[in-house]
């Protein structure tokens, strides 16, 4: 159920405006502005969209459900993919919708990781295991356990597995695009 009056009061305080301006705004009362905010009343339809009018929010997004996005991802939320280039486990289901794209790259002896070209943003890596190298065109980057990386997405470039056995990296990338 929609707290019309407590929202009221949450816009109203954001434009740091005081019950009497926004009475004054919309031609209606201190005291009903304030039995509103209290939900002692209900306002029309046309009292609403004054309202709204003066605070700047459309009757959409003022009744627009409010939504939490999720905060805690489960192994039981991850998408696994597993291909010549390493396994890639994306963290967060849906990420495409999100700033950035955080994901586990596994690589086996021997492997790399597909070659990553130019894009808008940029790449952090944390190594969790192993050693890998990032190499941009003649330059080779050595990245050991525990070390990170960040590079400008304007680089192309692969990582590569630069041990005997697996390395494993937490690697992301903003905005998503893996």
């Amino acid at each position: 159920m929609v707290e019309i009056g407590r929202k009221i009061k949450q816009y109203r305080r954001q434009l740091d405006l005081t019950q009497e301006e926004l009475a004054q705004r919309t031609e209606l009362t201190k005291g009903y502005i304030s039995q509103l905010e209290n939900d002692l009343c209900s306002p029309s339809i046309a009292t609403l969209e004054d309202i709204l009018s003066v605070l700047g929010v459309s009757l959409r997004d003022f009744f627009a459900e409010e939504r939490l996005d999720k905060v805690v991802y489960t192994q039981a939320d991850y998408f696994v993919s597993d291909s010549d280039n390493g396994k890639l486990t994306w963290l967060i289901p849906n990420s495409q919708v999100k700033q950035m794209e955080p994901i586990i790259l596994t690589l086996n002896e021997g492997q790399q990781s597909i070659e990553r070209y130019p894009f808008e943003g940029e790449e952090f890596g944390y190594v969790l295991y192993g050693a890998v190298d990032v190499v941009c065109g003649s330059s080779r980057f050595r990245v050991k356990k525990g070390e990170t990386f960040s590079l400008d997405g304007k680089q192309q470039h692969t990582i590569q597995n630069a041990k005997n056995g697996e390395s494993k990296l937490l690697w992301v990338t903003t905005p998503s695009n893996f």
